[in-house]
């Protein structure tokens, strides 16, 4: 009797996996191709209907604000090649955050900036809101509808051990961990590490090193082309 290959499904935070490994890089979104990273991922495995879920905020247009206006335009883009790979795009709302610091004592160099008339620096902020629950909730529900044998997770948000110990110890289901070790060569405290919570909550963990991830960002002549 043949055996049924292993079921899989993917599941990306897609902010995370930027912050953590592109954005280190010097690659975005568009630069990459999740299509293949799929591929090298599931190694054979069948990613099952609907097996490979892309978790992202939102970006809006703000009137006289071009940048929002760019990266609006680089996200339409992004999905568009996501849904021609047959990727299921969730969503959820950037929220935005001003910071107010103001110059005083604590700032060195203050009084040459209140020289220049500076006294106050504001801070613009955005921060996804709810994407861990949306992928913590479809893991849940995936294993609840058995719709996968292993679920893989490319995140290293801590916030979703609760629905993770839940698939593994509940729903009988293996969870594996995609963490990175990446050199920021900025500056080296800020590198990306794999988080051991998660490492010794998970099933399968593999680490991947710059070298795994940058034969999935395109050339810069194959993305001008695009």
């Amino acid at each position: 009797m043949k055996q049924e290959k292993e079921r899989v499904q993917i599941f990306i935070d897609a902010g995370n996996f930027y912050h953590l490994v592109l954005k280190k890089l010097g690659a975005g979104e568009n630069d990459f191709s999740f299509d293949d990273f799929a591929s090298f991922l599931a190694n054979g495995r069948k990613i099952t209907s609907l097996g490979k879920r892309f978790y992202v905020g939102t970006v809006r247009e703000q009137a006289g604000n071009p940048r929002s206006k760019k990266a609006m335009s680089k996200q339409t883009r992004l999905f568009t090649a996501l849904k021609s790979g047959g990727w299921e795009i969730k969503t959820s709302k950037l929220r935005t955050r001003i910071e107010r610091i103001k110059i005083d004592a604590r700032v060195e160099n203050y009084e040459e900036l209140h020289k220049k008339g500076v006294k106050l620096i504001e801070i613009r902020t955005t921060r996804e809101k709810g994407i861990d629950v949306k992928l913590a909730t479809d893991l849940i529900v995936g294993a609840v509808d058995d719709r996968y044998d292993t679920a893989i997770v490319i995140s290293s948000d801590s916030d979703l051990v609760p629905a993770i110990d839940w698939v593994r110890m509940k729903g009988k289901k293996k969870i594996e961990y995609i963490g990175f070790s990446i050199l920021d060569k900025r500056d080296e405290k800020a590198s990306t590490r794999p988080l051991q919570t998660m490492i010794s909550r998970t099933d399968i963990q593999r680490i991947l090193v710059e070298s795994d991830i940058s034969k999935f960002i395109k050339a810069k002549e194959e993305h001008n082309r695009e």
